[in-house]
């Protein structure tokens, strides 16, 4: 004998179930398609919260001036840096690369002149004058590419122009977040009250949030600098010695500066960038700086780094490599970039997580050793007493 078991749903909750559901739908559409301008808002903050030690350190300078004085400034020297990076090095590489291919079918034809096994080894297979036939190859490419170039030159502006309007975009949101954000937190705070505990230890975590990015990216910037003034007289006395301009020296210190921001790969390939446009003047040149890049990357990794940053974060090298990886191919250079610091926020928020499951008696202290049940202040509570 079986029995058979009915539920009855009302019209209102099966109306209800479904707009809940078509909500959510709707609510994961809306955030898909708002994606790219949630990015350049995140980027944005994150620009903001970079140069704030930046804008605190001007306003000291200048404690009669007015905090949004201090930002202007800031602002100057950092959109000068841009203008001066893209007016100098951009053209430095593209007139290198257009000349080295000019003259590849020259540099190729002189270096197999006297080479005599080529045409043996294409006789040993059954091809016959090979070293005209890979002259020929390598004419036709250059002559091809050169053809081309307009049209590669035209696609890159396009993209660069694009580039340039986001980055102005969110150098203005930028700009508002740090002229108008003070008073717009301090006005969201004032709807809490001032002594509750969890208010304060909120505050206190965002405020941890806040100056790991901003610390992360002001020892970045400060081991960039340093590796570009290291380049650039670095490529000052190299073309001093292979008879090349020295005016190289201030555009590819630019370039190793920049490169460097990246985490972990960032100032090898800046440097192997540098190389093979040295490469392009002097063969030996370009030897040469790439001796220099990895004697000069061991000094920054062992001496450079440790003095600036500290510790850091604390975060595990495995941990490292996963973020910049996700990072990169989530959203490009710009990806790589903040990779670190956003890790460093995600151990922040589980250190806090864990925190509250302590607090909470969730997890047992009593199963801790002595010496570490012992209640420490933490560095949250530090932070809520110093603003106490």
């Amino acid at each position: 004998m079986s029995t058979t078991t009915k539920i009855q749903i009302d019209t209102k909750t099966f109306i209800r179930f479904w707009l809940v559901i078509i909500g959510f739908a709707a609510a994961g559409y809306l955030l898909f398609k708002a994606s790219f301008g949630l990015m350049i808002i995140g980027a944005a903050l994150f620009f903001a919260l970079a140069i704030s030690p930046l804008v605190k350190r001007l306003a000291g300078i200048f404690p009669s001036k007015s905090r949004n004085f201090a930002i202007a400034l800031a602002y100057i020297i950092i959109v000068g840096f841009l203008i001066a990076f893209v007016a100098i090095v951009f053209p430095t590489i593209i007139n290198e690369t257009i000349r080295f291919l000019g003259n590849l079918p020259y540099i190729i034809g002189n270096a197999t002149d006297n080479v005599s096994f080529i045409n043996k080894f294409g006789n040993s297979i059954g091809i016959e004058n090979l070293q005209n036939q890979i002259m020929q190859a390598v004419n036709n490419f250059s002559a091809t590419y050169m053809q081309d170039l307009g049209g590669i030159l035209t696609n890159s502006i396009t993209s660069i122009s694009n580039g340039i309007a986001v980055l102005i975009l969110s150098l203005v949101l930028a700009f508002f977040m740090l002229t108008e954000g003070p008073s717009i937190v301090k006005q969201f705070w004032s709807n809490f009250s001032p002594n509750n505990t969890n208010v304060k230890r909120t505050k206190a975590v965002i405020h941890r949030l806040a100056e790991t990015v901003s610390q992360y990216v002001s020892s970045a910037v400060t081991v960039s600098l340093i590796n570009a003034c290291a380049t650039a007289v670095a490529v000052f006395i190299i073309c001093l010695i292979f008879g090349i301009a020295p005016g190289f020296a201030f555009p590819f210190g630019l370039i190793t500066g920049v490169f460097s921001l990246i985490p972990m790969f960032g100032s090898f390939i800046g440097g192997a960038i540098v190389s093979l446009l040295l490469g392009f003047n002097a063969f030996g040149a370009g030897i040469a700086f790439l001796i220099y890049t990895i004697v000069y990357l061991q000094i920054e990794s062992n001496v450079i780094s440790p003095k600036i940053q500290g510790k850091g974060m604390k975060l595990p090298a495995l941990v490292i490599l996963s973020a910049v990886t996700i990072g990169v191919y989530t959203f490009g250079l710009v990806g790589a970039i903040v990779s670190i610091p956003i890790a460093g926020c995600v151990k922040i928020l589980i250190e806090e997580y864990a925190a509250d499951l302590m607090d909470d008696g969730k997890l047992n202290g009593s199963n801790l050793k002595p010496s570490e049940n012992k209640s420490e202040p933490t560095e949250d509570k530090k932070l809520i007493a110093k603003a106490e």
